[in-house]
């Protein structure tokens, strides 16, 4: 499963939020995106997702489903939908449901049985660390934590091709986020891109020890910069 960004540009009035001449994620990788607020990472996602128009260009997802092919624009079909997950924010949840009831429906509509789903929910057990399942409690009335650990499990569940989580360590205390890590390690390779002002500045691949030193250096340039 291959998503390819293409001359993809979006303005907000005077100011333009994101102008990528091309960008691709292949099979198999995990992409962390950076950039300060504003940088415009949400709004990639959101179109990605078809949650937004872009002004110009696409993005296209291409690859192997049950042994067919498809490639699509994510704004002109629905094909891709069926093999992706996704949690920006906690917009995305049902939050009159309780966490259970949430879960159900994520899996009905996925066509996961009750008895794959129980053990699915137990590949987060550490995730959730006892504070998501058996509460009787409406999503609503959650921590920001735990409606951030029900937003991320439920856009697992359906084990997606493609991943897609905004700021997948808000709202988590130091357990779960270290949890999280071990479940994104799990998809595989990893990489970093940087992006700033709309723009994909750097792709980082990953070399811990010189990426978050060449990530602190730009940051550190950049509060400077500003004083």
């Amino acid at each position: 499963m291959n998503l390819t960004i293409e001359n993809l540009t979006k303005s907000f009035g005077e100011k333009k939020a994101l102008d990528i001449d091309r960008y691709s994620i292949h099979s198999g990788e995990i992409i962390g995106l950076v950039g300060n607020n504003g940088a415009g990472k949400t709004t990639l996602f959101r179109i990605i997702l078809d949650l937004l128009h872009a002004d110009s260009g696409c993005v296209t997802i291409d690859g192997f489903v049950d042994g067919r092919a498809v490639s699509c624009d994510t704004s002109k079909s629905e094909d891709w939908k069926a093999y992706t997950g996704a949690f920006v924010d906690a917009g995305f949840l049902i939050d009159y449901l309780t966490p259970e009831e949430y879960f159900r429906f994520i899996a009905k509509i996925s066509g996961i049985s009750d008895e794959v789903l129980n053990d699915r929910l137990l590949q987060f057990d550490s995730f959730m660390n006892g504070d998501v399942l058996g509460q009787k409690t409406l999503i609503r009335n959650l921590s920001m934590g735990n409606k951030q650990k029900v937003g991320i499990i439920g856009a697992m569940l359906h084990y997606p091709k493609l991943l897609i989580l905004d700021e997948p360590f808000n709202f988590l205390d130091p357990t779960s986020q270290l949890a999280m890590k071990y479940l994104l390690e799990t998809y595989s390779k990893e990489r970093i891109t940087l992006l700033e002002h709309g723009i994909i500045l750097k792709d980082y691949d990953r070399d811990y020890a010189m990426l978050n030193s060449e990530i602190e250096e730009y940051f550190r340039g950049q509060q400077s910069g500003k004083n």
